[in-house]
Parts: structure tokens; sequence; C-alpha cells
């Protein structure tokens, strides 16, 4: 079962990728493998994914727009093109300080 969104070995932009909803979060996977995932984002503004952890590192990819990223209980303000690995097991949130997009990769060990 092919579980991309694109079609691999096809040419595609991230921010042109997934559109807004108002009010709401959209979420693409791109690659969701056993060894891990990426996916694709766009929240609307004040939109937030709640403090929680993961078993594995995460790493977001800002590639639209403003979000402040909560590690840890340290607010981390990261804008287009900004980069932040969130550890495994570390408490973090997501909030969208304005209307935003982000790669968001995972890889499990």
């Amino acid at each position: 079962m092919e579980k991309n969104i694109f079609d691999p070995g096809t040419k595609f932009r991230f921010p042109e990728s997934v559109e807004y909803s108002t009010d709401g979060i959209v979420s693409k996977r791109v690659i969701d493998r056993p060894v891990g995932t990426v996916t694709l984002f766009a929240f609307d503004k004040g939109q937030r994914l709640s403090t929680h952890s993961a078993p594995f590192d995460a790493m977001a990819q800002v590639v639209e727009g403003q979000a402040e990223i909560v590690i840890d209980n340290i607010p981390h303000q990261l804008g287009s093109g900004d980069t932040i690995v969130m550890p495994a097991g570390i408490l973090h949130a997501v909030n969208a300080t304005e209307r935003f997009k982000m790669i968001l990769t995972m890889i499990k060990g």
C-alpha cells in the first residue's frame, strides 16, 4: 500500500502542497514508513498543539509564517526557514502566532 500523498519522483513545493483551513490545522503525510514520518502541516492563526511528548526526536521546519514552539517550558519563536529539534521524551507544544506551515520529520530509533 502506497502511503505517500505525493507521487515519488515528482517535483513539488511544500508551501503550495497544503492549504490553510479557517480555525483549523491541516496535515498531509509526505512519507510514512516504519522507520519514520515526514508530515506537512498548515496552522491557522491561534491554533495549537497542546503540550505533549513523543518517544522520538522530531524536527520542525517552518516553511511559511511564524510560530512559537515551546520545549521544556522554554518558548522559541520560529519564522520561515527556521528549524528546531524537539527532543524525545521532553514536553513541547506548538502555537500558531500567525498562519504558518511546517514540515515535521520524526525518525524512530
